[in-house]
């Protein structure tokens, strides 16, 4: 895939601001560039951002209803109530429910944890998990990662008897539910400076208020932050302001101590010994929690999260890996026949969008088809299946676009839905999707900016191979951990020759193992470029070329540097004589 590169070089103000910053931190200009892009602009913010410290976590009371929920919380605890800790079944409720239902059990035993089946009772709060609810003598509900928009059934449970604590993260619509408490930064009325917890950081929150108001020394949250760092990166929320602080503190404790059933999960995937990032979350964690909710029941992930005993954690993560490996073949399956849908219809091509309706796929995947066929075509994309009679689907958005405003302005076709900029889930009755197809893309055509549907790489600085130094390279370590709100940074080096040495690699061919040098120093740099070998002809000519990239250590040659290069393109003079 060939990229538009998008790169602002550094105003000379810019640049002056980055030598002066550059000298009080120790770094080079080039990387205190990167933090001034991110609004760090002062060595005290420049501190605080590589070395986040758990004593900036914003007071929990903050928050609204925030006294309200620790209340309700002491008084169940008090009278001897049952509690149930509710959430939803994908990674981010998953976790947030094994985080709150570990922590309390250290001091509370009359409580039990409920995860919906995605088949049988769908997204959110569900008449069924009410019901269970009052069959068990349950008086108080912790609902995580889901609730905000369950007025009928919160009001349902409250008729029984039963009180609701919300904790979420998602957009609420202008009327909320009859809970006792509703925990979320995103509430129209909200008094709390940071926006974009996740839904298990609500969880956590809520969970240091209660920690607070009873003396309980915030020690005692710290072995909980794994499940935090695992929310952030599943979720996709902003690395960025309090999630940074979780982030970087949950993974140092999944890299030095993870509980049980995480430990258990790294092993599986093979990550024992390596220093877990992110990226290993997005890709091997967290697809593995996601599968049991995909292909089974959530509540064997939750199962597996709150083990404490390591040879049936391990037996547990066995199983859910087996469950990931039936959710790639469906996966592809799906991918497989979507695209062929896709191809076929000639008059998709002039839209903005894609809106894709089969009854035999699978539910628990459509969410991931939506992205991948986002990823491909650069578009808003909807994949739907019909569950229980209703027709139930997924959607993925590209950058800048908020794919929950486009499905809220088809709110009157829907029967329920809710979501993130980025990521929705809706159900309809399935003879309003001709009409919801059209409006939806009619709003995507009205509000979709035309470089929002192309395929951009953004630049942070152009450098010379003589730029990176192993020291340079160590303080960029320092600028993890990366996801939204300060993504790995690219950079940009024109005019590179190869070595020599560079060779196509991979079962199918399909990778370049490189070795470069440019036109300004003798170093020479290691590079991979995934599924470019189309490159390779070019790259074996001699001709110069430029090439965007992330800096990497080598995993197999720890202390080396390896370019990851995402792009590559003939240099402009190249081009000229062509």
């Amino acid at each position: 895939m060939h990229f538009k590169w998008n790169y602002e070089p550094p105003t000379p103000e810019r640049q002056k601001a980055a030598m002066e910053l550059a000298e009080k931190i120790n770094m080079s200009p080039i990387l205190a560039d990167l933090l001034i892009r991110r609004g760090i602009k002062t060595e005290s913010a420049a501190k605080r951002f590589f070395r986040p410290m758990l004593n900036e976590l914003i007071d929990p009371f903050l928050m609204n209803d925030m006294d309200m929920a620790v209340d309700r919380l002491n008084d169940a605890m008090g009278r001897k109530e049952r509690i149930m800790v509710y959430g939803d079944y994908d990674v981010d409720g998953c976790t947030a429910v094994a985080l709150v239902y570990k922590f309390l059990l250290q001091f509370y035993s009359n409580i039990e944890y409920y995860i919906p089946d995605r088949y049988e009772e769908g997204y959110g709060v569900s008449y069924k998990g009410i019901d269970h609810a009052r069959e068990n003598g349950v008086k108080l509900v912790i609902v995580l990662d889901c609730g905000i928009k369950a007025v009928e059934e919160i009001a349902y449970a409250k008729e029984h008897g039963i009180d609701f604590i919300i904790c979420d993260h998602h957009v609420p619509d202008e009327v909320m539910p009859p809970a006792v408490a509703i925990l979320n930064p995103k509430r129209h009325d909200s008094t709390y400076p940071f926006l974009h917890l996740s839904g298990c950081g609500v969880g956590f929150k809520f969970m240091q208020a209660f920690a607070k108001n009873n003396g309980i020394p915030f020690m005692r949250l710290i072995p909980l932050l794994d499940f935090c760092a695992v929310s952030i990166a599943s979720d996709i929320v902003p690395v960025m302001g309090e999630n940074r602080i979780l982030a970087f503190h949950g993974l140092k404790q999944l890299n030095s101590n993870p509980s049980v059933g995480l430990k258990a999960i790294i092993e599986i995937c093979s990550l024992t010994g390596r220093e877990l990032t992110m990226s290993d979350i997005v890709f091997k964690i967290g697809p593995r929690i996601n599968a049991s909710g995909r292909m089974q029941s959530g509540k064997e992930a939750v199962e597996l999260l709150v083990e404490k005993d390591l040879k049936r954690a391990l037996e547990e993560a066995s199983r859910i890996d087996r469950y990931n490996d039936q959710r790639k073949d469906v996966d592809k399956q799906m991918t497989e026949e979507a695209n062929k849908i896709v191809s076929k219809l000639e008059e998709q091509k002039h839209l903005q969008s894609i809106i894709l309706y089969d009854e035999n796929w699978k539910k628990g995947v459509i969410g991931i088809v939506a992205s991948r066929l986002t990823e491909l075509y650069f578009r808003p994309t909807v994949v739907m299946t019909v569950s229980g009679g209703m027709a139930t689907g997924s959607a993925r958005s590209v950058s800048g676009f908020d794919i929950y405003e486009a499905i809220k302005s088809c709110s009157d076709l829907l029967e329920n839905f809710g979501g993130h900029t980025y990521a929705a889930g809706l159900s309809m009755k399935k003879e309003n999707i001709p009409a919801f197809r059209a409006r939806f893309q009619q709003y995507v055509e009205e509000h979709i900016r035309p470089e929002q549907t192309q395929a951009i790489i953004d630049i942070e600085e152009e450098i010379d191979f003589k730029d990176i130094t192993k020291k340079q390279h160590a303080d960029l370590k320092k600028f993890a951990p990366h996801g939204p709100g300060n993504p790995k940074p690219f950079f940009c080096t024109k005019r590179v020759y190869d070595y020599g040495t560079s060779k196509v690699v991979g079962r199918s061919q399909e990778h370049i193992k490189l070795e470069l040098v440019d036109c300004k120093s003798s170093n020479v740099m290691n590079g991979i470029a995934f599924g470019q070998s189309a490159s390779a002809r070019y790259i074996k000519s001699k001709r110069s070329f430029d090439i965007v990239y992330t800096i990497e250590e080598n995993i197999y040659k720890r202390g080396d540097v390896q370019l990851q290069i995402e792009d590559i393109k003939p240099s402009e003079e190249e081009q000229t004589q062509e």
